[in-house]
């Protein structure tokens, strides 16, 4: 899904050419949408605090690290009154994914929530987006959606126009993340590449870029969280954005729709909590049959990505792939057990009220019912 096409900048050092992007785009108006914390701590601002000073620059931090409906609601008030030619987030998944839906609804003719709801269509936003993400996981600066939750309810807004025009990836953003930031976060690039790899959207494109994401994952994921390299964050850096590249255009799958009740109810990051079912759902998907393949290349297809899943890991079979899963998990510091989380067997009936009606379920390659997700959330209780 490629729509605009936007301009990239990656590597060490590649916020520098800033000034000249902002020289070329001339903006009279800037929203800068950032993490309370982030923008400080991975040293943006000390690159661009000089920089921004000689534009009209407002600032908005008021969101959550899984942001909500009405943190959306005020920033379109804020944009509206701002009239902004250029939005910048700096930050992690959220900050990205609130400054583009912001963007895209406050442009609406209608209710800002008839857009939420699916019952009026989306025009394609005008206003310049650069995202700069100061972690690597999400992907969100290659993605063209967004989320955001409303009433303890995930919504994904996307539309083509949705893709940043600018996307700037500094792995030295990255470099002051915490050991379990880079954790969770890192974990959400393998997630994302594994789902998209089987996913029912899946193209021969989507595929390679989830290959690569996976190989840079096992190279540097370990490292990263345990004693960081300026390699393993340039490789961290490079895997979560072809993650994004990936779901871009597959979308994820079963882990992500069930992950996002364990983030709004009980608080587990969105990362971790979607690695917590990765493992079962490897299994699951692995024992795909002709009658219960949701995708339209059939079984017969299905098994052959789950094997060409097991090459990339060097393993031999589903359950190779669940343990290389689980012992990523254990090295980086990720509990598997949803009881070490807090978590009780009458909370697993809400992540199953919740995380069975999201459309990302539908791209998971077997079927998955209740009867399946109570047997993988009672598994790993």
């Amino acid at each position: 899904m490629s729509g605009n096409k936007q301009q990239e900048y990656f590597g060490v050092g590649s916020l520098s050419p800033i000034s000249n992007i902002l020289a070329k785009e001339k903006p009279s108006s800037i929203i800068l949408v950032k993490g309370k914390r982030s923008y400080q701590q991975s040293g943006a601002a000390g690159l661009l605090s000089s920089v921004l000073q000689q534009y009209s620059v407002t600032e908005f931090t008021e969101f959550s690290q899984n942001p909500q409906w009405s943190e959306v609601l005020s920033g379109i008030e804020i944009w509206r009154e701002k009239k902004p030619d250029l939005i910048i987030a700096i930050g992690g998944g959220s900050s990205i994914d609130i400054a583009k839906i912001i963007t895209i609804l406050a442009e609406q003719p209608e209710n800002p929530e008839s857009y939420l709801e699916k019952k009026n269509k989306l025009n394609p936003k005008t206003t310049k987006i650069m995202a700069v993400p100061t972690t690597s996981g999400t992907g969100s600066e290659a993605t063209h959606f967004a989320v955001v939750y409303k009433d303890k309810r995930k919504y994904s807004i996307a539309h083509h126009s949705l893709i940043p025009d600018y996307s700037i990836i500094d792995p030295n953003l990255t470099f002051s993340l915490s050991a379990y930031q880079t954790a969770c976060t890192g974990i959400d690039a393998l997630s994302q590449a594994i789902e998209s790899y089987w996913s029912v959207q899946a193209t021969e494109e989507s595929k390679k870029f989830a290959a690569e994401a996976i190989r840079l994952v096992l190279i540097h994921l370990e490292t990263a969280v345990n004693y960081p390299t300026a390699e393993s964050r340039v490789g961290m850096a490079k895997a979560a954005n072809y993650a994004g590249k990936a779901i871009n255009v597959s979308f994820t799958t079963a882990c992500h729709a069930l992950s996002y009740p364990m983030t709004s109810y009980f608080n587990i990051p969105h990362g971790h909590a979607v690695a917590l079912t990765l493992p079962d759902i490897v299994m699951h998907n692995a024992e795909i049959s002709p009658d219960d393949c949701t995708d339209g290349r059939e079984a017969e297809y299905v098994l052959k990505t789950m094997q060409e899943l097991y090459a990339i890991f060097n393993v031999s079979s589903a359950l190779g792939l669940k343990q290389s899963i689980e012992r990523i998990m254990d090295n980086i510091g990720l509990q598997r057990k949803l009881s070490t989380l807090g978590i009780t067997n009458e909370d697993i009936e809400v992540i199953l009220k919740d995380g069975l009606n999201q459309e990302r379920m539908k791209n998971n390659p077997r079927l998955i019912d209740e009867m399946h997700v109570r047997g993988i959330l009672l598994n790993i209780r």
